[in-house]
């Protein structure tokens, strides 16, 4: 237990934010998703720690806080990049669309497989257990699209912020299907998403009207502690909870648009820029920092071994090929021919492990085998890899070609010039 005394912890924890900067920086130039190499990090601590008799700790309660923050974070962090224009709607819509009818789909595709490949599987369990599965990771990619073009990188931060919030929704949905208690029916879910969106409507004015007027230096964290209360609260209410931080989000992002007419009196543009720029700044560094540790510590927790099994390996592989078919048939209806590389980016990770420890108790199939949730998320995230650096190589090529061609260009037309000088 020496590792884990208090100077130990300090250089532990401060390597690993090292190590993750410089898994960012590798990943830029591979297009490797720095979150693999997290998990293999958090899997070779995991073996460091058997091998120091360490291997005894519950890294579960930290787990799943760490998937919260993060999770909040990281919506955060997408709603203040989204511009609401009135050109984008139809990127919007369209991204929203493809979101929700892939969650759906897919979540019901992963439930047949599920239930018919798992033994003492309900098709009740089966939709629990197979929506984590069909949601995308903006946890990955987020970070992974910098380097696409403006429109792509837009549709990937639309799609997987959507995907994550209606995952969410549905999966809590399905937990009140289960639970006659607790069900209130589609008109309750309903009024509980018309209640969430006109508190945090309300919420989000009053935190900015407040907040432009406090002259302290130190709030922001301030404004982080307020809206991770709100989340809280929001979740005991049992609201959906997550729709507070975007609205947020995007309110503060695009002030100008919600503060119009009477209102835009009450709005201190400049000081509410000034908070919007510093929010989006420890927005992201924290979203990184959580994002570090919560799959570094996934790693720890996680059963390689369960990976060699063949069963495992079979029912997963059908899962994710049942991703990308359903994935392919939308992105063609929706998007047109021109679906490289975004077919492949869709990547499973923090909200599935998240949700999936937050499957209730008598909802839970002893024959469900973990490694499958492991195995998804790693294939996705390959899969993603190979298409990002197969993009890469493509675009790379692309432009030596039209270089080649403007450079044979000049090279042609210079003749023509000496020979006019000559004349």
């Amino acid at each position: 237990m020496e590792i884990l005394n208090s100077y130990y912890l300090i250089i532990e924890v401060s390597v690993i934010i090292i190590l993750s900067f410089l898994f960012n920086g590798i990943s830029k130039k591979t297009n490797i998703p720095a979150v693999l190499m997290l998990i293999v990090l958090g899997v070779i601590l995991q073996y460091a720690l058997k091998y120091f008799n360490a291997d005894s700790l519950n890294f579960f309660p930290i787990l799943e806080v760490l998937g919260i923050v993060g999770l909040i974070m990281i919506v955060l962090e997408a709603a203040l990049e989204l511009e609401l224009k009135r050109e984008k709607l139809i990127p919007v819509l369209k991204s929203m669309a493809i979101a929700l009818i892939g969650l759906v789909g897919s979540a019901w595709i992963a439930a047949l497989i599920l239930y018919n490949f798992i033994p003492e599987m309900t098709m009740q369990s089966a939709w629990l257990y197979a929506t984590p599965l069909s949601i995308l990771s903006s946890a990955i990619i987020i970070p992974s699209v910098s380097g696409l073009h403006k429109d792509k990188k837009e549709f990937h931060i639309y799609e997987s912020t959507f995907s994550d919030i209606l995952g969410i929704m549905m999966f809590y949905f399905l937990i009140g299907k289960s639970n006659p208690a607790q069900d209130s029916g589609v008109a309750g879910f309903t009024g509980n998403l018309a209640l969430t969106i006109i508190i945090s409507l309300v919420a989000s004015y009053a935190i900015i009207l407040i907040f432009q007027r406090i002259k302290s230096q130190v709030k922001l964290f301030l404004l982080i502690a307020v809206l991770l209360l709100l989340y809280a609260l929001g979740k005991q209410m049992h609201l959906s909870s997550l729709i507070i931080i975007l609205i947020f989000g995007l309110v503060i992002a695009n002030m100008k648009l919600f503060f119009k007419g009477k209102l835009s009196r009450f709005l201190q543009f400049e000081k509410a820029h000034h908070i919007y720029h510093e929010l989006h700044t420890i927005t992201a560094e924290t979203a990184f920092v959580v994002r570090t540790f919560f799959f570094v510590i996934f790693g720890l927790t996680i059963t390689i071994t369960s990976l060699l099994d063949l069963k495992v390996a079979g029912i997963s592989s059908l899962i994710i090929i049942s991703i990308y078919v359903i994935r392919f048939i939308l992105l063609r209806i929706f998007v047109g021919k021109d679906i490289i590389p975004q077919l492949f980016i869709a990547p499973r990770g923090l909200i599935t492990v998240l949700l999936f420890y937050a499957i209730p108790q008598e909802a839970q199939i002893s024959t469900f085998e973990p490694g499958i949730l492991l195995f998804v998320i790693i294939g996705t995230s390959l899969i993603m890899t190979g298409a990002m650096i197969y993009d890469k190589k493509r675009a790379s090529n692309a432009m030596k070609i039209a270089n080649e061609r403007k450079i044979g260009t000049i090279k042609w037309k210079a003749p023509a010039v000496e020979d006019s000088g000559t004349i």
